[in-house]
């Protein structure tokens, strides 16, 4: 099983609105390295959720990846703020995953938590100019960040 965490602004879609809706086709994601990061997730690997954009950052809940990467079908949709007039059906350039909750953490980890610790110098979270949606995550990064809940 593979780590990884995905951020989204609370104001857009937020964990509460993962936990109504159960599960949710992660789309919209238009860079190319996190569109990769989607494309070499598996079904069952782990998530952190991520609240960006806000005013207390932080990992927020957990969830898991429900299916394997997929056309987005935003990029085909003219109405849609994703679509893309580049992208054919045929050889589609964005993909998404499926994300289903699990659960919302106790306490938002939040980011300014994480900046210092040597657990964490590694992660591309904390990276400056590290401004990915989707990120991988390592077990032991995962372990830790999820260890701070208590």
């Amino acid at each position: 099983m593979n780590h990884w965490l995905m951020k989204s602004e609370p104001d857009e879609f937020s964990i509460d609105d993962l936990k109504a809706r159960k599960t949710e086709p992660w789309s919209g994601v238009r860079n190319y390295q996190a569109r990769n990061h989607l494309r070499a997730m598996r079904q069952g690997d782990g998530v952190l959720f991520y609240h960006s954009s806000c005013g207390v950052p932080g990992v927020v809940g957990v969830a898991t990846v429900a299916s394997e990467a997929y056309p987005d079908p935003t990029q085909f949709d003219v109405k849609s703020d994703y679509f893309d007039a580049k992208s054919a059906l045929a050889e589609p350039r964005w993909s998404l995953v499926d994300v289903k909750f699990k659960r919302k953490l106790k306490r938002t980890i939040v980011l300014a938590e994480l900046k210092d610790r040597v657990e964490m110098r590694d992660c591309p979270l904390i990276q400056r100019g590290n401004r990915l949606s989707v990120l991988p995550l390592t077990q032991a990064q995962w372990d830790f960040i999820l260890s701070l809940e208590r």
